[in-house]
């Protein structure tokens, strides 16, 4: 599942393909993909508007565009791909723009689990994936204080609240294994039960993590590919993620796999012990 570095990673990409092109059609072969407006108004506002800069903001691409913003989720495994207008459309390219340089930016959701909005650029700050986001892990309101108001009344596991994109956003499950074994703290921890120590760590250990996945074009884990089949590096630098039965890394004993939340967990419970009542 695409998280925040691997979506950097495609934004980042696509900057350097599409800047400056301007949509001549929309074919929409999947209208669940759409959530805003509908596919007749998406299709006909989108028409003629030029792509000017591609931003993120935790897991969302945001496409500027002459009038609108267009907000597209990934969810678990939407890629994006720039193909000749004259290329074989497979089964699986559920929305693709067309630009008037006879190219085109398809993209692709086996699942169909991926979203787009468009928007007016007044009311992005009004769209409802936006106003239900937290703060980015670089955000300067993003300090101890700032979680432990957040958390004192989490009485669910910390992997579980780690993972809630109103509180911080652009975190998934890959990468809050890792915060939380950097930060030695178990992933069943309750979240209200967080020391300010702890919740300096996992701001600290957030930036420290992400920044260098980033740098690494993000983790490339089962069917996660970016643009073009532009793949990352991370996943060799993972300390407890998909390292079931492994030997942990710092101590040298043995990496379990769990369920919390219904989400895979992987740690090490000597370096990251539960902390009792």
């Amino acid at each position: 599942m695409p998280e925040l570095p691997e979506v950097e990673t495609v934004k980042e990409t696509l900057k350097r393909k599409i800047l400056n092109k301007t949509i001549k059609n929309v074919t929409i072969r999947y209208s669940g993909i759409i959530e805003y407006p509908s596919c007749d108004e998406f299709k006909k506002q989108i028409k003629n508007q030029t792509i000017h800069d591609i931003t993120r903001l935790g897991k969302w691409l945001i496409f500027c565009l002459d009038d609108y913003y267009l907000l597209s989720h990934l969810r678990m495994e939407g890629k994006y791909f720039l193909k000749k207008e004259s290329d074989e459309i497979t089964k699986h390219e559920h929305v693709i723009f067309s630009f008037s340089d006879h190219t085109d930016l398809r993209y692709q959701d086996t699942r169909k689990f991926g979203k787009m909005l468009l928007v007016s650029k007044d009311k992005l700050q009004e769209a409802r994936p936006m106003k239900e986001l937290g703060l980015e892990p670089w955000d300067k309101k993003l300090t101890p204080s700032y979680l432990k108001e957040k958390y004192k009344n989490k009485k669910l596991p910390i992997k579980s609240v780690i993972l809630d994109q109103k509180i911080i956003t652009g975190i998934g499950n890959i990468y809050a294994d890792e915060i939380l074994f950097l930060s030695n703290i178990s992933p069943l921890t309750k979240a209200s039960m967080l020391t300010d120590r702890d919740l300096s760590n996992i701001i600290e250990n957030t930036k420290k993590v992400l920044e260098k996945a980033i740098k690494q074009g993000g983790t490339t884990i089962r069917s996660y590919t970016s643009d073009l089949g532009v793949t990352g590096r991370f996943q060799n630098e993972l300390y407890v993620h998909c390292r079931e039965n492994e030997k942990c890394l710092n101590c040298g004993n043995i990496i379990v796999k769990i369920k919390v939340g219904g989400r895979g967990t992987y740690y090490c419970p000597f370096c990251q012990k539960e902390k009792e009542l």
